[in-house]
């Protein structure tokens, strides 16, 4: 489809097409739950975790979000709470009015939230169980230019793009749609009113991106882009990013690159994976945590249609934030460089053999890189081109996490160096940057652990949602930040695996912002979970040499053990 460079006219008609926003965008005096249509019982239904969030540039007042759902998993069964054969978890979740209100829809689909699986209600993607998948998590979503007639055009409107992970629905070998274990696919919806009111027509059906795999292929961690800024000669164009393991028996999997697919037809069709990476990450050490291994990679594009993908991987054993650059829309990248030394945080738990922030048998953590880019968007006026990159480190040592900031106003040629700009006293797990499109405002969004970690699982575990800010200069420094908002506390240990060894709070948060200091960031909430002693119990026995049997968190536990939510605040 052929695309077209912007003119002053068509910059003139995008301003005049974006909705009056401000008074929707009107601050509420709390956050608010945006996982509405999850029950506070039974556990695993009352689960949800991974935010990803993404704004209409047209109208910021419009704003969706993904996350891992469970809804429509089943309950427990005495003390086994598998996920469900063939019953999607990528939720999605619409606001109207600047994230002061949500709605989850409900559509139709292969669903156990009765208790047994068949064909029913689902607060899931549509269409998988139809297309033979089934929607597996790690939600990405990304605002960008419908395509019309004569190309992409903001006067065509806006399209949401939603990835996430895919498996099989059929198990047998011989009636497969894709080979391997998982896949990444990309669902899509233009009318957002009827897609939030349940329409399951709204949405197009989902189209695999990985479209070159093997047999052992696991692909994980997406990430998806469009874009947005009408002044690139690429405007309309779609990215997806992803980790590509090549062997599920062996995960992490030594061959392991990062792998990136375009499509310029407005995700009808995919072009065939570039490598961005060697196979082998370069050391004998694969970790989960990206230490020898490469994870949790992050699209932007700025005004110009340059392209610039991060990722956590490693050089020479160090574990580093990894950039990479086309110039070209995607067809070919430049060599890896890094960015910045990590060190990752976390204590390896003796439980569940991860990186846990909080204690023993605790919430797994990470350091992936977030990343903003002031593109302009959506005309490309005024674009500043800044670079925000955030992670949680612990350089200054553990129970003295931080959020760590670098920016660059050159392209990503150079970086300021890494400063912290959590509030001080926070242990910042998983923080997510945002820029307002003009470049004016920085924001932070992130989960604040407020007790040391545990060797116990005794004692509460208290977190809450943080979301900061701050002006940036003309140099692109940003100057003295302050937090807009703490919500409320909740106990960690409330939140569960499935298969109840360890607490889940996911591995990410998200944030947004438009320009006039418009902002709303989500993240993982526990204030709705109620701790298990039972579970406390058994946690704890696996870190012995007589472990207790599992409990049964439907006899043994309160209602509300496991109720994790999604809460979002400007």
């Amino acid at each position: 489809m052929r695309r077209y460079l912007v003119t002053a006219a068509l910059v003139a008609a995008v301003t005049t097409i974006m909705v009056p926003y401000k008074a929707a965008f009107a601050s509420p005096k709390t956050d608010s739950l945006v996982t509405t249509g999850s029950p506070p019982s039974p556990f695993p239904q009352n689960k949800q975790n991974e935010p990803a969030l993404a704004i209409d540039p047209l109208n910021p007042a419009v704003m969706v979000a993904g996350a891992n759902e469970e809804i429509d998993l089943q309950p427990c069964s005495g003390s086994s709470c598998p996920f469900t054969p063939g019953v999607g978890t990528s939720g999605m979740y619409f606001s109207f009015d600047g994230g002061n209100t949500w709605t989850q829809p409900t559509y139709t689909g292969w669903s156990a939230r009765t208790g047994t699986a068949a064909v029913g209600p689902i607060g899931t993607l549509p269409w998988y169980y139809e297309a033979g998948l089934v929607s597996d998590g790690d939600p990405a979503v990304a605002f960008g230019p419908r395509p019309g007639p004569n190309g992409f055009s903001w006067s065509n409107g806006a399209r949401l793009y939603y990835g996430s992970l895919a498996s099989n629905f059929s198990t047998d070998r011989t009636d497969t749609t894709f080979k391997g274990f998982e896949a990444i696919a990309v669902s899509r919806a233009d009318d957002l009113a009827a897609a939030a009111s349940g329409t399951k027509s709204a949405w197009m059906p989902p189209v695999v991106v990985t479209t070159k795999t093997s047999a052992a292929t696991f692909s994980d961690k997406d990430g998806v882009w469009a874009d947005n800024t009408a002044t690139s000669p690429f405007f309309g164009n779609v990215y997806a990013c992803w980790t590509d393991f090549r062997s599920k028996t062996s995960l992490p999997a030594a061959a392991q690159p990062m792998e990136l697919s375009r499509s310029t037809d407005g995700g009808t069709t995919w072009s065939s994976p570039v490598q961005l990476t060697p196979a082998t990450p370069g050391s004998k050490t694969i970790k989960f945590t990206a230490a020898g291994g490469r994870q949790g990679c992050a699209i932007r594009t700025d005004s110009h249609g340059a392209v610039y993908v991060f990722w956590e991987g490693t050089d020479n054993k160090q574990p580093v934030q990894v950039m990479t650059r086309s110039f070209d829309g995607g067809k070919t990248f430049e060599k890896p460089r890094s960015v910045s030394n990590v060190s990752d945080v976390g204590k390896t738990d003796p439980v569940t053999g991860d990186s846990t922030f909080d204690g023993l048998a605790g919430a797994r953590t990470d350091s992936f890189p977030s990343v903003d880019l002031a593109n302009g968007s959506p005309s490309g006026a005024g674009a500043t081109n800044e670079i925000a990159l955030a992670w949680s480190d612990a350089s200054a040592g553990l129970n003295h996490e931080q959020a760590l900031l670098q920016y660059s106003t050159d392209g990503g040629n150079s970086w300021s160096t890494p400063t912290n700009i959590a509030e001080s006293g926070d242990r910042p797990d998983f923080p997510a940057v945002a820029l307002s499109p003009d470049g004016k405002n920085m924001y932070l969004d992130y989960m604040a652990f407020l007790q040391d970690w545990q060797e116990t699982t005794t004692s509460p575990r208290l977190m809450q949602g943080v979301i900061r800010t701050a002006p940036v200069g003309s140099s692109g420094a940003p100057g003295a930040w302050v937090t807009l908002h703490r919500g409320a506390t909740g106990d960690a240990r409330g939140s569960s695996q499935n298969g109840l060894t360890g607490e889940f709070l996911g591995d990410y948060d998200s944030i947004v912002a438009a320009n006039s200091t418009a902002v709303v960031g989500v993240w993982n909430d526990s204030r709705n979970a109620t701790d298990c002693p039972a579970v406390d119990a058994y946690r704890q026995s696996l870190a012995t040499s007589n472990p207790l049997p599992a409990p049964a968190p439907g006899t043994d536990c309160p209602a509300e053990f496991g109720n994790t939510d999604i809460f979002s605040a400007p």
